[in-house]
C-alpha cells in the first residue's frame, strides 16, 4: 500500500487546501477489504481514474460511482470498497473553503453526500490529465504537489471572501478549545449571527464540527498508542467526557465500536484520506 501526505508549498493554496495526499492498492497487497472512513467536517476532491469505481455505505444507503468525486463533510462513518485494486489522489480542504470557490459561493454544502466530479472548473479549464497525475503521484510526490499547486491557483484566484467566510475563520481559529455560548462574545458579534454564518459556509453547527474535530483529535491520540497503553478513564477525563461511559456510549454512536473492540481492531477504522492512517505498508 502507497500512501503519502503533503501540505501546499503556495501559502495562497494553503489558506484553502489542507494538504494532499495518495492512496494506492497494488493487485499483490493483502489488507482490510472493507475499513471505515472516520466522519470529517472538510470536502476532499479525490481524484481517481475515469474507469474506477468506488462505493461509500452507510447505515442508511450506499454513495457508487466511477471516476474522480467530491467527498463532502459528513457526520456519519462510512465503509469503504477496498475489496479491488485503486487509486486516490485527494486534495483535503480547509473546513468551509469551497465556499469561497466559484462553483459554491453562498451555496450551503450537502452533507454525508458523495457527488461524481462533472463539468467542474478544475477539471475543464484546467484541462487535468488524470492519468499523468497518477504516475507522478507514484514516482515524485513532491513534483506531483507542485503540479496539483499550479493546477489550483487559478481556481483560487476567483476565491471571494464575504463577512460570512471571514467570522467563520475566525471562529475555526478558536473553536476547539472555546466554550460555544462564549464565541460570538469573543469575536465580537452576536452569538446568533455566529451561528447562522458558520453553518451558512460550512453546512455543519458549531457543536457538530467542534465533536467532529473532537473525535479526531481522539482517535489521533488512541492511534498512536498500543492497547496495553489505553487507560480509558483517563482518556475520558482529557477529552472532556463526564465518564467512561459516557465515553463508551459516544464511540459506539460515532464509529460503532466500543473501546475495547477499538482497542483491538483499531485498524478497522481508519482516516487514510488526509488524516491518520493505520494502513500496513
Amino acid at each position: 500500500m502507497i500512501h503519502w501526505l503533503r501540505s501546499p508549498s503556495s501559502p495562497s493554496i494553503a489558506k484553502y487546501v489542507q494538504c494532499y495526499w495518495l492512496i494506492e492498492k497494488r493487485p499483490d497487497v493483502n489488507s482490510h477489504n472493507y475499513p471505515k472512513l472516520n466522519p470529517d467536517p472538510a470536502t476532499h476532491l479525490i481524484i481517481s481514474p475515469a474507469n474506477q469505481a468506488y462505493r461509500y455505505d452507510t447505515s442508511s444507503g450506499s454513495e457508487a460511482g466511477k471516476g474522480s468525486h467530491w467527498l463532502y463533510p459528513h457526520q456519519n462513518t462510512f465503509e469503504l470498497d477496498h475489496s479491488q485494486p485503486f487509486i486516490h489522489l485527494g486534495v483535503k480542504f480547509h473546513i468551509g473553503a469551497l465556499y469561497s470557490l466559484p462553483e459554491f459561493f453562498g451555496k450551503t454544502l450537502p452533507l454525508d453526500t458523495v457527488e461524481q466530479v462533472q463539468g467542474t472548473t478544475l477539471l475543464t479549464e484546467r484541462q487535468l490529465n488524470e492519468d499523468a497525475l497518477m504516475t507522478m503521484a507514484r514516482t515524485d510526490a513532491a513534483l506531483c504537489c507542485q503540479q496539483l499547486d499550479a493546477l489550483l491557483m487559478p481556481w483560487f484566484e476567483q476565491c471571494t471572501e464575504d463577512q460570512h467566510s471571514k467570522i467563520t475563520r475566525k471562529a475555526l481559529h478558536h473553536l476547539d478549545d472555546s466554550i460555544i455560548s462564549s464565541l460570538g462574545e469573543q469575536l465580537h458579534c452576536s452569538q446568533r449571527t455566529l451561528e447562522r454564518s458558520f453553518q451558512r459556509v460550512t453546512g455543519l453547527t458549531l457543536k457538530q464540527c467542534q465533536s467532529m474535530n473532537k473525535l479526531e483529535a481522539m482517535l489521533e491520540y488512541l492511534y498512536q498508542r498500543s492497547s496495553a497503553e489505553l487507560d480509558w478513564a483517563e482518556i475520558a477525563l482529557n477529552f472532556g467526557f463526564s465518564d467512561q461511559p459516557h465515553l463508551i456510549r459516544y464511540l459506539k454512536k460515532q464509529l460503532g465500536f466500543t473501546p475495547k473492540t477499538y482497542g483491538k481492531e483499531r485498524g478497522l477504522t481508519i482516516d487514510i484520506y488526509g488524516g491518520v492512517s493505520s494502513i500496513s505498508s
